[in-house]
């Protein structure tokens, strides 16, 4: 590519998951901020118009994926820009289906000795055991839809009486739930990026407004509603755990380009992964980004490197 070209890429935003409106805020702030002189940029929302992506194809250069869910960090949208031979930024289609399953990206944590929480899995068609339930993990317990992000029809239940009615509600974004013991304590997120050299960046801490019981949709989304302090204030030997435990979820889910690993610090100094996203939040107040500025990485910075790994580390076709 001539250094005097522009280079043609394609932003993927919106999109058919519950979290259509995150993205299109993202996306936003993303085209504000690319360079327009070293980027000629095309929208492309993903619910109406793939097929102008697949009929521009063989004039792009890269996509940027920014869609968040279902059909964006699954892997679906990756196969098809793989068919299309288009390079993109973060990974692939099998690190993006583990990470955003939350019953196997925790069986994979588990098997490269990664702390997880425990944790049960159930289908929408076969009946679930209070019992079991009770035994295994105690009370309280987090309900998690397996193929959901933002939080989305997660909660809360500290009670018995509260498990059946959670239980229906997280089956209406999945097929599949999650129970999982509910670790107390703070909640940290750490990000990673690069390629074959991999820099975990400052860690944050995420402390949502007491009104909200975890870090939910609305504590993540709505002003005011959560403090994000980054480098977070713990001591350096935790904030050099919870970068190494970032790393190794990293690796061991196959993931490239970069990531950002949510975590529990428990008052015992223990720290438990909940979970990786392979597309975080990008606007310059997003948790990555921020992590990245702490850094000395600015938002423009951040965005020509996951677009220049894309276009430099190419799968081969």
């Amino acid at each position: 590519m001539k250094k005097d070209k522009k280079i043609r890429l394609a932003l993927l935003c919106g999109g058919r998951s519950s979290e259509r409106e995150v993205s299109l805020s993202g996306a936003k702030g993303v085209l504000e901020v690319l360079n327009k002189e070293r980027y000629e940029v095309t929208v492309v929302d993903t619910a109406t118009d793939l097929p102008k992506l697949v009929e521009q194809a063989d004039r792009l250069d890269v996509a940027f994926i920014l869609l968040h869910g279902r059909f964006g960090e699954d892997g679906t949208i990756q196969g098809l820009l793989e068919l299309l031979g288009i390079p993109y930024q973060g990974s692939g289609v099998l690190g993006s289906a583990l990470a955003m399953n939350k019953h196997y990206s925790k069986v994979v944590y588990r098997a490269y000795g990664i702390p997880t929480p425990d944790w049960l899995v159930y289908e929408a068609t076969e009946d679930w055991n209070l019992q079991e339930v009770q035994s295994r993990l105690g009370l309280p317990v987090m309900i998690k839809p397996v193929n959901q992000g933002s939080s989305i029809g997660m909660c809360k239940i500290h009670n018995a009486d509260g498990l059946s009615f959670a239980l229906e509600e997280a089956f209406k974004w999945d097929e599949q739930v999650v129970i999982e013991r509910f670790i107390p304590g703070r909640e940290l997120t750490a990000g990673v990026l690069g390629i074959k050299e991999l820099t975990a960046l400052p860690i944050v801490e995420i402390r949502p407004n007491p009104t909200h019981a975890f870090f939910d949709y609305e504590a993540k989304y709505q002003q005011g509603a959560t403090e994000e302090l980054c480098p977070a204030p713990i001591p350096e030997d935790i904030a050099q755990k919870a970068q190494n435990l970032a790393v190794q979820a990293h690796k061991a889910l196959g993931l490239k380009g970069y990531s950002r690993t949510d975590m529990i610090l428990t008052e015992a100094g223990e720290l438990f992964v909940l979970e990786t996203n392979t597309i975080p939040g990008m606007t310059p107040t997003s948790l990555l980004p921020q992590a990245a500025q702490a850094m000395g990485i600015s938002f423009s910075e951040l965005l020509d490197r996951l677009i220049d790994m894309a276009i430099t580390s190419k799968r081969p076709q």
